[in-house]
């Protein structure tokens, strides 16, 4: 099952997004939580928050 979270209106351009997105990508949660937690980038810091998100609405979902 997947989760879904949607960033809107950041102030970051995408390309220095994917940069971060690519390390995590076919990570498992855990592990790309604290790959997110140990890098020293803006980008980080709003990927982290939206990775945490996707988890709420996923345990969200599974309750309901």
């Amino acid at each position: 099952m997947e989760a879904v979270a949607r960033l809107k209106s950041c102030p970051m351009s995408a390309r220095k997004m994917r940069l971060v997105v690519n390390n995590i990508r076919g990570k498992n949660v855990g592990e790309a939580l604290n790959i997110l937690r140990f890098t020293k980038n803006e980008a980080a810091q709003w990927l982290e928050k939206i990775l945490l998100s996707a988890i709420a609405n996923w345990e969200y979902k599974m309750d309901g």
